[in-house]
């Protein structure tokens, strides 16, 4: 049986078996392929944004009632089976959820966001992108959350006009709307 190595000492000491069933000293790992080499051929692999990632941690920490009631309902792939994130950052602006597979982004929001034109221009920067927006308010979640959840899944699966824009509900379908989700 072979010893595994003490979360001190990340240095593999243990024995290794070869393709002909030989045991082989593994002491160090293999060097890294140096640049050029390998898969990638020295181009850079594509990384998190340190700064975009830690902003959209403090966001996901400090979301509010109803952001945390409906990512209930979103998150491990809850509804039907489409998987949700939090807090996607969509150039400088972050999504509270987006559904990539649907090219869905669904927001949640309190009166503060009621005809305020910040709000207007991200949405038409989001749409540009090629992302369809569906905005619920805060209220609507918490007291009526199976009717945000039928007017989520009606979005999905495009039964949702194009454009709606009334007092409770706000739709913005993006060109492709329809054509990458089924």
């Amino acid at each position: 049986m072979r010893e595994l190595p003490s979360p001190v000492n990340h240095r593999w000491t243990g024995c290794n078996h070869n393709v002909e069933g030989r045991e082989a000293d593994v002491d160090a790992p293999s060097p890294r392929p140096s640049r050029g080499e390998g898969k990638g051929e020295g181009r850079r692999m594509r990384g998190p944004k340190i700064a975009t990632t830690k902003r959209a941690r403090r966001l996901r920490q400090s979301d509010n009632d109803a952001e945390g009631a409906l990512w209930t309902e979103l998150r491990d792939r809850r509804l039907n089976g489409h998987k949700f994130v939090r807090q996607f950052p969509i150039g400088t602006f972050f999504a509270d959820f987006a559904c990539r597979e649907c090219q869905l982004i669904v927001e949640v929001d309190g009166s503060q966001h009621a005809g305020n034109k910040y709000d207007q221009a991200r949405d038409r920067f989001i749409v540009s992108n090629g992302w369809s927006i569906l905005r619920f308010w805060n209220i609507d979640v918490l007291k009526d959350r199976e009717a945000v959840l039928e007017t989520l899944l009606a979005a999905i699966e495009q039964r949702l006009e194009r454009n709606i824009d009334t007092h409770d509900l706000r739709f913005i379908a993006a060109e492709g709307y329809g054509e990458t989700c089924l």
